[in-house]
């Protein structure tokens, strides 16, 4: 137990400030997430120190394919989440909860995984798996102690932070790869727990911020593959950058959404023009096995970083510079 950042005392509740449920809690509550309790009138974070998850990873699979390309990340991930999605390929351990005296993970200081990151010639770390944003205080501490070790900080998260909690972390973060799961309050009523709203600010201030930004949407047969849709979210990605990726990703069943099919390739074909028509420099198609991607110079058209799975087959690019035509490839590069 730790006590945690970004909580404010009213009389026996506590109201946490983390993420934007901003859930009340009374004596020995836990809140959403399942790692955050008031204990004593003091709000705790509980899962601090223990990993469920940790792995070297491409970096191509979080998935950033303008970030640091061909490198390897250290991901690490405690239990919880803020978010209850019907369709989480991650159930196991995002809706485990320490209210549920679920097992305790792997103990592991933040100055261990700096140090396990650096081992493995990892150029970065990711929070990933579950929602960085609940294990808020573990995260920074490895952020800070990362940076000051030449790693960079990436999270793969649902963007469901308060405006606090992302200006606190914002100094130590380089790069985020935001779920915009649907453009619709009641798909993210229905199949999240959640509203849409904050999401699309956090994607807005991680932009204002200077943080490096790609967007995930699994994309779900008959729930938010409708061509409204998915326009209204590759239009309100283009508003905010036309250099941010977008990538659709395949959805196979899961957890409590097993009657859907797999998300056809058609579908994803479909939406992958949806963004390039409106405006969107870089929109790639993941999660098909055998499908290769490319980037393609905005410039000249021509292929500047071709991938396999989650290798590099080619690389026409240099510090970031299109080696055809000199141009400027959004991201950060080596």
């Amino acid at each position: 137990m730790k006590e945690a950042l970004l909580f404010n005392k009213q009389d026996e509740l506590i109201q946490c400030s983390l993420c934007s449920h901003r859930c009340q809690l009374k004596p020995s509550q836990f809140g959403i997430c399942g790692v955050r309790q008031n204990v004593g009138g003091v709000l705790f974070t509980i899962a601090y120190g223990e990993l469920t998850a940790s792995h070297c990873d491409p970096i191509e699979k979080k998935p950033f394919y303008h970030f640091l390309p061909g490198t390897q990340v250290f991901s690490i991930a405690t239990i919880g989440c803020n978010f209850k999605c019907s369709f989480c390929q991650n159930w196991q351990i995002s809706q485990a909860s320490k209210n549920d005296n679920k097992p305790e993970g792997s103990k592991f200081t933040p100055e261990e995984i700096v140090i396990k990151a650096k081992q493995n010639k990892c150029m970065s770390i990711a929070y990933t798996y579950t929602e960085p944003t609940i294990f808020f205080e573990y995260a920074l501490d490895t952020a800070k102690l990362a940076r000051k070790e030449g790693l960079l900080n990436t999270f793969v998260t649902n963007g469901y932070m308060t405006e606090e909690a992302l200006k606190m972390f914002s100094p130590f973060l380089d790069a985020c790869n935001v779920d915009l799961k649907s453009f619709s309050e009641k798909f993210y009523q229905d199949f999240c727990g959640a509203s849409l709203k904050p999401v699309l600010d956090s994607i807005k201030r991680m932009k204002e911020q200077g943080i490096w930004v790609e967007i995930t949407t699994l994309v779900i047969p008959g729930e938010n593959d409708s061509e409204k849709e998915l326009s209204e979210i590759a239009s309100f990605i283009a508003e905010i950058g036309k250099d941010i990726p977008w990538h659709l990703s395949r959805f196979h069943p899961d957890f409590n959404l097993i009657e859907k099919p797999v998300t056809s390739l058609e579908i994803l074909i479909r939406a992958r023009e949806i963004g390039k028509r409106c405006g969107l420099r870089y929109v790639y198609i993941g999660n098909v096995s055998g499908e290769e991607e490319i980037t393609f110079c905005h410039n000249c058209g021509k292929p500047v970083i071709e991938r396999y799975g989650f290798s590099i087959k080619n690389l026409n690019l240099k510090k970031g510079i299109c080696l055809f035509c000199r141009s400027p490839i959004d991201g950060m590069f080596l």
